[in-house]
Parts: C-alpha cells; structure tokens; sequence
C-alpha cells in the first residue's frame, strides 16, 4: 500500500514516464502496455512504475467509479496468462483516495530481463511518449538485461557460437510467434540481435545464452550433458522386472517438446468400463492431460546443470516422472500454492510454442483432469536433488 503521501505523489505528480491515470476499466490493450512499459523502465529509475485505474489527469476520483474484486483480479490476471513476457513483477491493491472512494493501483517493477513484450512488441514510455521500442532502444534493453544474469538460462554459454544454432528453426517457428508480425517485417536488426531481443544471445560475451542453445542448439548435449528425457515401459512394478520398451528424447528444446507431445498423444487412450448395470463410462488409466503437464513441467523446472535427464518411466500401477533439482525459490516453501521459475526464459518460450497454457497453472490442471477422471491426485516428493511425481492408475483396472 502507498503511504499518504505517496498517494498524493502519484495522483499529482507530472513523472509521465512512471505514472499512467485512466477512467477506463475495460481497456485491457491499454494496461497490459502500461505494464509492458513500466516493467522495461526505459529510463532506467530502477523504481516501479504506477497504472492507476479510476482516476482523472488530474488525480481525482472518476466519478462513478468503483473498485471492485472483479476488477481486482483481472488486473491481477495479467502476471500469469501469458501475453506479457518475460512475466511481469506486479500488485494489485485498492488505495483510498483523499477525496474519499476508493482507486486501484497496478504497481509494476522494473524487470530483470528486458525487453518486456506485449503481444510480440517492446513498449516503452520516455517522459509522456509511448511507443514501440526502436532498435536502438531495443539495444540498450538487451545490454542492460545481461549486466543481471539471474538465472542459469539467461547467462552465457560459454564455448558456444551461433553457427550452434538451428537458425532457420528460430526465424521460422519460434519468431514467428514470439514476435509480432509487423516487426518482423520492419526488422533491420542483424540476427545477433534478434536472438538478444529474446534472451537468447549475449552481445558482450558474443555467444548464445543457456537458453539459445537449450532451445536452438544442434547439439544441446554437447554442453547440457543431462538434456534429455528418457523413457521406459518396465514389466511389473518395480525396475528389477525389467524394460520391455526404451526411448530417448533428444535434440534441442523446440523439437523434444514437440516429439514428447505427439508420443503422450498417441500413447494414452481411453477405456470403456461399467457404470452401472446398463451403462459405460470412458476412463483413461493416466489421463493424457495430466502426464503431459506433468512432464513438461519436469522439462521446464528441472536444473540443466545436473548430468542426469529427466526420467519417465512406466510402471504396472504407476507412471513416475522425475527431474534433476528440487524445488526453487518460492515454491521450496508453498508448493504447490506458489510457484517460481528456475528457467524463466525457458518458460517464455514455451508459452508461444503451445506448451504452456498460462503460467503457474500446470500443476493445477493435472490434478483436475486426474480427479475428473476418479484417479488419485498426483503425489510428490522432494528431495535435496530431485523432484518426483507420481501418479497412481486408476482403480477400475
């Protein structure tokens, strides 16, 4: 919450550059580019930046407005569903105004990982202006992006060079979602600089990041040794039975994910068992939703740094799925009711791709579609290295 005399700052103060007032509550456009933009900081305060809604320019209540819980939430909303990436740092909360009423404030913080997009654009305010990011613009967003390293997906790989990269692979499947079409078609950056815009390429140590390789390279394995899945179907419950079936997942990111999602496809079908004297119902013994939000919550969590893959292995009465590295940052402590990311950048880009639906929510539908299906829910264990999922076939079986 704002002090008092914070509010009056911000609903008096001409900063147009950290401060955005609208009447509007339904302009969603509108407030996920403020947030875009306060979140790039263009200027480089290093302070948040403020989108308050039902107030006039000139800091007074809107009249009519009034801030509701629905309103509340669906400002909220956009932290995790998707259209804003990197993922945004951002509050929601009611402020009294000193008129009386009340007003709603979208506090954003700086990002860590500029650029911010919306909807494959970099918005920006310098002063009153807002804009599309020139390329110059872009640049400086980039650069200062990689001073930070936060996570091991955005640092350097070291070693690695472009020609490491599947590039036909990035400009025709991963651009042209990431990256609205409109500048694409205006693009006169150079590659280098396209890959740095997405947080895959570091322009002063001239080399892909974690991430670029692990999404593009054509041999991730050459420096993330444990960057794979391995699959296998034993005959009985324990592993001393024995495999009857073998696969390894391989290659960068962007095919393994796709050769997962067919092979869970094609792997889980439905099963006709009685519902009653007269009737069936269609059971799966592990629904196809949840192995498949499961595992690719495995591949986008787990720690690359670790040699070992993430494992999939099917058992008679189980499926367990297990990935290098335990829980991270606030997940170790909320689990499963909070959520955080070990690969941000991975998470980004999984999202355009189709594998992420909305961010945080993975875990959660797993277990929907396990309790719709009469399964047991999903158990987990963590230890001090790994992270362990199981989930039980269904009874009826």
């Amino acid at each position: 919450m704002l002090t008092p005399e914070q509010v009056q700052e911000v609903l008096t103060s001409t900063e147009a550059d950290r401060i955005e007032r609208t009447r509007s509550i339904t302009n969603n456009d509108k407030f996920r580019e403020a947030i875009c933009s306060f979140s790039n900081d263009m200027p480089g305060h290093g302070k948040p930046g403020y989108l308050l809604i039902g107030v006039e320019d000139d800091g007074s209540l809107s009249p009519g407005f009034v801030a509701t819980d629905e309103i509340q939430k669906q400002l909220a909303s956009y932290r995790d569903d998707g259209q804003i990436l990197p993922q945004p740092m951002l509050s929601v909360y009611k402020q009294p105004h000193p008129s009386g009423g009340e007003f709603l404030v979208v506090e954003v913080q700086p990002s860590d990982l500029p650029p911010v997009r919306y909807r494959g654009r970099i918005h920006i305010r310098v002063g009153p202006r807002k804009a599309t990011a020139s390329e110059s613009e872009e640049r400086r967003l980039s650069e200062r992006r990689s001073v930070h390293f936060r996570t091991f997906d955005a640092g350097p790989c070291h070693g690695a060079a472009l020609s490491d990269l599947d590039l036909d692979a990035f400009q025709n499947t991963y651009r042209r979602e990431a990256v609205d079409p409109e500048v694409i078609r205006e693009n006169g950056r150079s590659l280098e600089e396209q890959l740095a815009a997405l947080r895959l390429y570091n322009p002063i140590k001239k080399c892909p990041t974690n991430a670029g390789v692990l999404l593009f390279g054509k041999d991730p394995l050459h420096y993330f040794p444990g960057a794979y899945v391995q699959f296998v179907r034993f005959g009985g419950l324990q592993m001393e039975d024995g495999a009857l079936e073998e696969k390894m997942f391989t290659g960068p990111l962007i095919v393994l994910l796709r050769e997962i999602n067919m092979f869970i496809r094609s792997r889980f079908t439905q099963r006709p068992v009685k519902d009653s004297v007269l009737t069936e119902k269609l059971i799966w013994d592990y629904p196809e939703t949840a192995v498949r939000e499961l595992l690719m919550n495995a591949v986008l969590h787990r720690d690359y740094e670790f040699n070992r893959p993430t494992t999939f292995y099917i058992f008679d009465d189980r499926i367990e799925i297990q990935n290098p590295g335990s829980l991270y940052g606030l997940a170790r402590e909320e689990f499963p009711s909070r959520n955080d990311y070990r690969n941000p950048i991975l998470a980004e880009a999984m999202k355009p791709l189709g594998y992420i639906n909305r961010f945080g929510y993975g875990i959660r539908l797993a277990r929907r579609s396990l309790e719709e299906n009469g399964s047991p829910d999903v158990e987990f264990t963590t230890a001090m290295h790994d992270f362990l999922a199981i989930i039980r076939k269904h009874p009826l079986r």
